[in-house]
């Protein structure tokens, strides 16, 4: 059996249409679950940096719910560090607004990589049953050696000292810069402590062996072989607790005794 060009053209197009509106239904119907999914991810991450998921433990969307719960988002002004209650965390996404000429700016100068910052932050704080501060995470990015790397910093009620570090999206080299992954080097941060005595950022990655925390308070033990992926690290963890970043919000916690 033959048939016409004109009848091959409209059945292509047909079947084009067909699978075109079924493709498009498909997305729709899934935005709603790849929100969720994307939102329970991010909380996962959370809890890695705080120490509340091992690294590869695989833990169902009810257990990273009930773990979470501890932990209250809060959006902030990174200029005032002021805490803004009529924002929704819910809805806040700190990547886009930084993308948002008219809810970011232009970062100052800095060794992190930074171009653009929000003006606006999420960060995750924990409160203890006697209502002080027992836990902050905040978000920290910066540039590495091939890409930027986004991560969790946990800090302890004291604001100083660290319960823990995640990084959940980087494209450094498998083996090398990668390695920020390796639960082995996640677990030299535990008790660091990110603030020298003068009140400034002083924590980094040096190369070589920092030995334990209570011998070298402010340093990590660098990345074999990944000296610039290091140093990145280094740079974006004395950005983002500094006073262009999350340095105004920490001492308003310090004035308001970390309540």
């Amino acid at each position: 059996m033959q048939f016409s060009v004109r009848y091959i053209i409209l059945f292509s197009l047909a079947v084009c249409g067909v699978c075109a509106v079924f493709v498009s239904s498909l997305a729709v119907s899934l935005k709603e679950a790849q929100e969720v999914n994307k939102l329970l991810d991010k909380k996962k991450n959370v809890l890695m940096a705080a120490g509340l998921v091992e690294s590869g433990e695989s833990v169902e969307a009810s257990v990273i719910e009930e773990r979470f719960a501890k932990f209250e988002p809060v959006v902030i002004d990174l200029e005032t560090g002021k805490e803004l209650p009529d924002v929704d965390p819910t809805t806040f996404d700190q990547r886009k607004a930084k993308k948002d000429p008219e809810r970011s700016r232009e970062a100052p100068d800095n060794n992190a990589g930074v171009n653009r910052m929000p003006l606006q932050a999420l960060v995750y704080k924990a409160i203890g049953e006697d209502g002080s501060l027992d836990m902050l995470v905040v978000p920290v990015e910066g540039y590495g050696l091939w890409s930027t790397l986004y991560g969790f910093l946990a800090l302890e009620g004291d604001l100083n000292t660290v319960r823990g570090l995640a990084y959940y999206e980087h494209g450094e080299t498998p083996g090398l810069g990668g390695e920020v992954e390796n639960p082995r080097w996640r677990a030299l941060w535990p008790g660091r402590k990110v603030y020298g005595s003068g009140g400034d950022p002083a924590i980094e990655v040096i190369k070589g062996v920092a030995g334990p925390p209570d011998q070298a308070p402010h340093k990590v033990d660098g990345l074999s072989g990944a000296t610039i992926t290091s140093r990145g690290v280094s740079n974006m963890m004395r950005f983002w607790l500094g006073e262009e970043a999350f340095g105004p919000y920490i001492q308003n916690l310090h004035q308001k005794g970390a309540a």
